[in-house]
């Protein structure tokens, strides 16, 4: 009976794999890597939105301490 199981198994597993094998791996990697990208993105974006005012008041300091320095030409 076990040995039914285990045949029954591996001939469905054959059988999946002739229809579903993966020829390649390369469709599947530069999927990975967009979704590392995708994910890098995403927190980029979350923290320039969480350090998007502090950031606008830096910058401005910035700008006005070298439009100062400049002599305001």
């Amino acid at each position: 009976m076990l040995n039914n199981v285990f045949s029954l198994k591996a001939a469905l597993i054959a059988v999946l794999n002739k229809f579903f094998s993966v020829k390649s791996q390369k469709g599947v990697t530069m999927i990975e890597y967009a979704l590392i990208a995708a994910l890098v993105a995403v927190v980029v974006i979350g923290a320039l939105t969480a350090l998007g005012g502090n950031l606008t008041t830096i910058f401005t300091n910035i700008s006005t301490a070298i439009t100062g320095a400049g002599g305001g030409n």
